[in-house]
């Protein structure tokens, strides 16, 4: 059996790169979108919404690492401007002037928005061959998929 080194496993790809940087960027605005939402949330689910925003940017912010330190492993650049972020992301800003409910809706497309791209960027590892990114970008657009279903859940009637 012939060993394969560390720098073999993983055929670097622009696309794979671009795909991540796609993710890293709507996640950072995800991030400021749900701390905005857990700073500004009111009304009779305040609680539970303060605490859920809370634990979607802590989550997100973590994210965000893990997805640019792929992409450094795989010698690409992890874009990191701002606003770079805000014109590549499908995941717009929001001023936080939102009702509970609104915020909740607006919260949940985030979370599929997300969860899309990371599929994408699976398809993409998975025809380059990239088995460690693939796996990363499936455990995160899993997390961003429940996500989404706790916030439809808190929509939900009867």
């Amino acid at each position: 059996m012939e060993l394969v080194s560390p720098n073999e496993l993983t055929r670097p790809s622009s696309e794979i790169i671009e795909a991540l940087n796609q993710a890293i960027a709507e996640t950072a605005i995800t991030t400021m979108l749900a701390q905005n939402f857990h700073w500004n949330v009111t009304g009779m689910g305040f609680g539970p919404l303060h605490d859920l925003f809370q634990k979607i940017y802590e989550d997100h912010f973590e994210a965000q690492d893990d997805l640019a330190e792929r992409v450094k492993a795989i010698g690409g650049h992890a874009e990191g401007m701002l606003a770079s972020m805000i014109k590549r992301s499908k995941v717009n800003e929001h001023n936080g002037h939102a009702s509970d409910i609104e915020m909740i809706k607006i919260m949940a497309e985030a979370q599929e928005i997300i969860a899309q791209t990371l599929i994408g960027a699976c398809d993409v590892a998975s025809q380059c061959g990239d088995k460690l990114t693939e796996d990363l970008c499936v455990g995160r657009a899993r997390e961003h998929q429940k996500f989404a279903w706790i916030l439809k859940s808190h929509l939900a009637s009867g």
